[in-house]
């Protein structure tokens, strides 16, 4: 008799139930159905929540008391056209303890209202406000998941170019980093990706650039100047049509003399991080960018001359 695991179980319920309930809806239908998925999320026990703004950005912080003074700036993905605190705040949560930081969840302008690049504005915004605020560059991870790991990384880049501090590092979860939809995993992926339709990626571009160029380095991260970026971990699923902007990204990076480190997860899909605690494999993620933010924030040991 043949084992299923909770990896197919959940497969099975994101082909049935989830990818069908976003297939050809209104953008209204699209964000209800992603901000309920995250509100029926189990959420950490302990963790405080606070509802605040930021630079005029509404944001959520999250913590639990006694935390590292350690900040990670995390950007909801959602298409450019939906995700909120609701959608993301369990997902957060979760990183809040696994990092041992305290993560602010900005909820950035949305396309087709705010077309590029109003969100990446106010992301960057939020960014130089901490820092005027008195936290150091060096005490901020900065993170985002699919089109919020195109916006983590253009935040950076963005940040960079205006002469901004660098974080301490970045993490991104399966980001969109190639508006100009070149990737070959677009077909040679689409009929194993079991979330993500290839045919609505052209529209959810379309969407978001608002006729700007889809080849302007901060809409298409992946061909921007990667130079002078911090250590950067990408997380990306075997199984999805994004799968080549991550690996391309990270031979970019390293090309840039960026230290970079990639995951391909074995058999999972685009941003599988969500389906935790019910999905072992997102639990054992997690818990690796709590091990690679740990890592960051240790310093090297000196070594003492004997001379």
């Amino acid at each position: 008799m043949q084992h299923i695991t909770a990896r197919d179980q959940v497969r099975t319920i994101l082909i049935r139930d989830i990818a069908p309930l976003f297939a050809d809806a209104d953008i209204g239908t699209q964000r209800a159905v992603l901000d309920g998925m995250g509100a029926e999320a189990e959420m950490p026990a302990g963790l405080l929540v606070e509802r605040t703004a930021i630079a005029g950005v509404p944001v959520e912080r999250l913590m639990l008391a006694g935390q590292a003074q350690r900040v990670v700036l995390f950007v909801h993905g959602g298409a450019f056209v939906m995700g909120s605190c609701n959608s993301h705040r369990a997902l957060c949560a979760r990183l809040s303890v696994a990092c041992n930081a305290e993560v602010i969840l900005p909820e950035y302008r949305l396309a087709p209202e705010h077309p590029f690049p109003a969100g990446l504005e106010d992301l960057v915004q939020v960014y130089a406000s901490l820092l005027e605020g008195g936290l150091r560059a060096d005490e901020i991870v900065v993170a985002g998941d699919s089109a919020g790991g195109n916006l983590a990384l253009s935040t950076v880049l963005l940040a960079r170019d205006r002469g901004l501090p660098m974080p301490r590092a970045l993490v991104l979860l399966s980001p969109f980093t190639d508006l100009t939809l070149t990737g070959a995993s677009l077909v040679t992926h689409a009929e194993i990706d079991p979330w993500l339709r290839p045919q609505a990626v052209p529209v959810v571009r379309d969407t978001y650039l608002g006729g700007a160029d889809p080849s302007h380095p901060l809409a298409s991260p992946l061909w921007a100047d990667l130079h002078g970026l911090p250590p950067m971990l990408i997380h990306v699923g075997e199984q999805e049509i994004l799968l080549a902007d991550s690996t391309r990204l990270a031979e970019r990076a390293s090309d840039a003399g960026v230290e970079v480190e990639i995951e391909v997860g074995k058999d999972l899909w685009h941003v599988w991080h969500l389906f935790a605690p019910a999905l072992p494999e997102a639990n054992e993620a997690i818990a690796r960018i709590g091990d690679f933010v740990d890592r960051v924030f240790t310093p090297p040991i000196q070594l003492r001359s004997c001379g």
